[in-house]
């Protein structure tokens, strides 16, 4: 059960169709897709050696370059490793190392980054730039045949950082994207044949995982010539390329709404903004259904479980005559079809309607494990649930509210931030005690970065100085964006830092304006 075949499938039923387009014009057909993806599977087993299960690696700003890498990947049986294209260098060559991945795949743009990061990633064979005659001739031959590959082989290796500061994989099989496919028809969409998606979120998170269900029905693949979201660009090509599907985080549909190009909308370019990843305020999601009108679904996922745990329905997004309407809009929703979603106290016992808990899923869309990672696997998979370490709780009418996030999460800007991985960049200052990090409502970005920070006697250091530790260390959109520098942190009796405390200081310093 290869994921590819559902290109397979689409190339005989919308052979002429545009599937993949870059700004406003085609670039391939359904069948010229077909074929650049067996071509391009041949070159990989032949020509670079590669075998069934092998990891290729994508690091890549959004391009057309990415679907059809990825499908070819799938093709020839082996996995992918889509990485975020905002990573800094020591990050890739984590993931690069961790996944063991014998080819990378980049985009001019981060050609250095990855040759810094290859050094110490000592299975990768080759680095291929899509630019350059290397990736053309990957065009060139003859087609490959699918590739027989078992449901619960790997497919995607979706790395997401853990609070241990060390990304972890999540091993998405075949069977795991197929099943979440399945669901976006079920709980989200089932758009008519033709349409598009406009990939303005990277491809390598939310806005990749939506291709499948919407190649699936013959939808054009849109990446926008600039290679990232500028809101005139975007309303210029869901006008371009209408009945358009997208994914968005909530501070980009928040962007959207706030700017006077969304004006400029005609009736029948837009059909489905999906979004999730953050928390959305419930009166900005008003002022967007307001705009766009009722075309607007949440989810709730994880990495883990892709995409899939809970959806806030388009229908109950527009019932505005509904009594607890604006409760609906504030929850994640309910249970999507796939799967099964409890609320449990720390020994797994279901909690009733009302109280506070962990989330915990089980189901078709739940990853086979942590990749090169068994310690992490034991403690977020148990009897086949997954504990996503999230706190939320139920109400009588099945919706589900997110009460905290996942362990410590910051969530800026739709990007998953977890503190612990700057804490371990910023204690390697020798000038630096003890250091905490936590997150800061944002009126843009949902949160930013604020780090306490305990210098040591005599050997404080400048917030400059740590501002250039960070970024020689991890992505910049992970750097703090203020420094406080206290006596000491809050602790419990066991010598827990207490971040609730550190919370309720910054709320009360907010507050008074300092």
């Amino acid at each position: 059960m290869n994921i590819a075949n559902l290109l397979l499938g689409s190339a005989r039923e919308f052979r002429d169709r545009p599937a993949v387009a870059r700004g406003g014009a085609v670039h391939l057909d359904y069948r010229g897709l077909w074929r650049r993806v067996s071509v391009m599977s041949m070159h990989l087993a032949v020509r670079f050696g590669l075998q069934r299960g092998d990891r290729v690696a994508l690091a890549m700003t959004n391009g057309v370059e990415a679907i059809e890498t990825m499908y070819a990947i799938w093709h020839a049986g082996m996995c992918a490793v889509p990485m975020n294209a905002k990573l800094h260098a020591r990050e890739f060559a984590f993931i690069l190392a961790n996944s063991g991945a014998k080819l990378c795949i980049v985009t001019p743009d981060l050609a250095t980054t990855i040759a810094e990061a290859a050094r110490e990633a000592p299975e990768l064979r080759e680095i291929v730039d899509t630019s350059t005659r290397a990736y053309g001739f990957m065009a060139v031959g003859d087609p490959a045949g699918v590739a027989e590959v078992e449901p619960t082989e790997p497919a995607w290796l979706f790395y997401t950082s853990g609070t241990t500061g060390r990304p972890k994989g999540a091993t998405l099989t075949h069977r795991n994207i197929l099943a979440m496919t399945l669901n976006y028809f079920a709980d989200v969409d089932r758009p008519p044949p033709g349409g598009s998606i406009l990939h303005a979120a990277p491809i390598s998170h939310g806005s990749g995982l939506w291709n499948f269900p919407l190649l699936t029905r013959g939808a054009v693949q849109v990446f926008p010539e600039s290679g990232k979201y500028e809101v005139p660009e975007t309303v210029a090509l869901m006008n371009r390329w209408p009945e358009c599907s997208l994914f968005l985080a909530p501070t980009m549909v928040k962007r959207l709404v706030e700017h006077p190009a969304a004006a400029e909308l005609r009736p029948d370019a837009l059909r489905l903004v999906s979004y999730g990843g953050a928390p959305m305020y419930v009166a900005d999601l008003k002022r967007a259904l307001d705009l766009l009108g009722p075309k607007l679904a949440q989810l709730y996922g994880q990495g883990e479980s892709p995409m899939t745990i809970t959806h806030l329905s388009r229908e109950m997004h527009a019932d505005r005559d509904h009594p607890r309407w604006e409760q609906r809009l504030a929850s994640a929703g309910r249970p999507d079809s796939c799967v099964v979603v409890k609320v449990v106290d720390e020994d797994g016992r279901v909690l009733p309607v009302g109280e506070v808990g962990e989330i915990i899923v089980k189901g078709d869309t739940v990853m086979s494990g942590y990749w090169n990672d068994p310690e992490a696997t034991a403690r977020s998979l148990r009897d086949g649930w997954l504990w996503t370490g999230d706190v939320g709780a139920f109400d009588e009418e099945g919706l589900l509210t997110l009460k905290d996030r996942s362990k410590d999460m910051i969530i800026s800007g739709g990007s998953n931030i977890y503190p612990r991985e700057i804490e371990d960049v910023l204690a390697l200052h020798p000038g630096v005690a003890e250091v905490s990090v936590i997150g800061r409502p944002h009126p843009e970005w949902g949160e930013e970065v604020v780090a306490f920070v305990v210098a040591r006697d005599g050997a404080a250091p400048s917030p400059a100085d740590l501002d250039r530790l960070c970024l020689d260390n991890i992505a910049r959109f992970k750097r703090p964006k203020d420094y406080r520098f206290v006596a000491a942190l809050p602790k419990n009796n066991y010598g827990k830092i207490l971040k609730t405390e550190l919370r309720q200081q910054l709320h009360e310093n907010t507050s008074r304006g300092d």
